[in-house]
């Protein structure tokens, strides 16, 4: 295993890293279980250049009180302070939590004493992970106590991260110490997360609405679907990610305002494995909207109980309509069951659709490597809290609800667990291409239409110029001052 300075340098450095004897094959997507290490070890350095330097966005807002006492710093540019400190003071043996008092000197001169207490929490808590890798628990402990006094769950974002990373550590430092018999099962996080997300409440909403990125994917991804079934009277649409439906409305409307072409019937069928009341709840609201805008529209949804059951049957297909696969986060819970991924793709591949939108986390957060996992969701979840405090208020109670839960019970899984109860996987969109492949998928552009809709959205909301839209081959890139945070990408079958 590489030393974790040098993870850290070939991240903060946009370097290529690879491990001693590192095998990367990625004709298979990553695998539940350990043993399977050597099929697919580390790919997640395939992805190395995650953080891409951005120009500075404007200013839109007035300064707060403690950008005026020195340049304001995003969380990726703590982070890699941090990290630059941490390389800079890892040759030390002699380094403890005493002598970490204002280490900095003159290279951070200018920073206000805030910004330098965050780049030192930072450097601590890497410091940490690296005495929790190599099972140095007294030493991670007396770090983990200094991170607990200076981070905070109501803090600004680099305070809100480290309090959520420092907890998990403290959480995986009792587990190898015998000290917790259980975490609880993974697998029932990730149902709880999903259940929330199913029924509308103000937290999902005030995170849609606030946060550009969201409704930048959202929007484009509508409009790829739209653009694959254009030109048919009839049209019917694969979700397997349906929850509150929202997609499903503005896909309503893109195809009832079509000018040249105006649609006769739009079905939809939702795909599920549970929460079958809370999908048809979702149908049910669907109809009425549909009734609202004066659309012939029908709803159907296919609930198994486990996805090998998944069938073409199922579908209802009729061969005059245009028909067309969207998903938005709806294949990563399935990236620890290959057997059941696959049995869903092969049905997919089996109705011969126009079109398949898939939207994905634009992160690789799947290593087996304990080390590489913590480096990559720093830096992720970094980028959310960021956005976070640019777009809510810090006492908004819709925010500390999205951090404990969603993003707290993300970090848990990600950092804090191991093998079968890490529930929490995403992989980047270079490992979905090697996967599609297998299922003669080709990967399509995206028209100008889906663009202009990601790029009105940044430009329309408030704050949206922390946006950034990259290319990564056909596939759009939706981040966060430059952290990747949505990959956009539609598909056909050869």
């Amino acid at each position: 295993m590489l030393p974790f300075d040098s993870l850290i340098y070939g991240k903060i450095h946009n370097k290529q890293v690879y491990s001693k004897g590192e095998i990367v094959n990625t004709d298979k997507l990553p695998r539940l279980y350990e043993e399977n290490d050597s099929e697919l070890a580390d790919i997640e350095s395939q992805y190395s250049e995650l953080i891409k330097p951005t120009p500075r966005p404007k200013r839109r807002d007035p300064p707060t009180h403690d950008e005026m006492n020195g340049p304001k710093l995003s969380t990726d540019a703590v982070i890699r302070l941090g990290g630059e400190r941490f390389i800079q003071s890892f040759s030390s043996s002699t380094k403890d939590v005493s002598t970490l008092s204002h280490p900095y000197g003159t290279s951070f001169s200018g920073l206000s004493d805030q910004q330098v207490q965050d780049v030192q929490l930072i450097e601590n808590l890497l410091l940490c992970a690296e005495k929790v890798s190599q099972q140095q628990f007294e030493r991670s402990i007396k770090l983990l106590e200094w991170c607990d006094v200076l981070s905070s769950n109501s803090g600004n974002p680099i305070q809100r991260l480290v309090y959520y990373f420092s907890k998990t550590l403290r959480e995986k430092v009792e587990g190898e110490n015998g000290r917790i018999l259980t975490r609880g099962s993974g697998k029932s996080h990730v149902e709880d997360i999903e259940g929330r997300i199913m029924t509308p409440n103000p937290a999902t909403l005030a995170v849609y609405q606030n946060l550009p990125f969201f409704q930048a994917a959202t929007f484009s991804g509508v409009q790829a679907l739209v653009d694959g079934v254009i030109g048919s009277k009839k049209v019917h649409i694969i979700d397997l990610s349906i929850r509150q439906g929202l997609q499903s409305t503005i896909l309503m409307q893109a195809l009832a305002s079509q000018p040249n072409c105006p649609i006769e019937h739009l079905k939809i069928t939702a795909i599920g494995t549970r929460f079958k009341q809370k999908i048809e709840q979702t149908g049910d609201r669907l109809k009425s909207f549909a009734e609202s805008i004066n659309l012939s529209f029908s709803f159907n949804a296919v609930v198994v109980k486990d996805m090998l059951e998944f069938n073409k049957d199922l579908l209802e297909l009729d061969q005059d309509e245009a028909l067309g696969v969207y998903s938005c986060n709806g294949l990563w819970t399935m990236i620890a069951q290959q057997d059941r991924l696959e049995c869903l793709m092969n049905v997919i591949k089996s109705t011969n659709p126009r079109v398949m939108v898939v939207g994905e986390t634009a992160a690789n957060l799947n290593s087996p490597n304990f080390v590489n996992r913590f480096i990559e969701a720093l830096f992720f979840y970094g980028a959310f809290f960021d956005s976070l405090e640019d777009c809510m208020g810090r006492e908004d109670e819709n925010r500390a609800l999205v951090e404990s839960v969603y993003l707290g019970q993300g970090i848990r899984s990600i950092v804090g667990t191991e093998g079968v109860e890490r529930a929490f996987r995403h992989v980047n969109i270079d490992v979905w291409r090697k996967f599609f492949a297998r299922f003669g998928m080709e990967e399509v552009e995206l028209s100008m239409s889906a663009l202009y809709q990601a790029n009105l959205m940044v430009e329309k909301l408030c704050n949206g110029g922390s946006c950034t839209l990259d290319m990564d081959g056909n596939s759009l890139v939706i981040g966060w001052k430059g952290t990747p945070i949505q990959c956009l990408s539609a598909w056909k079958f050869e």
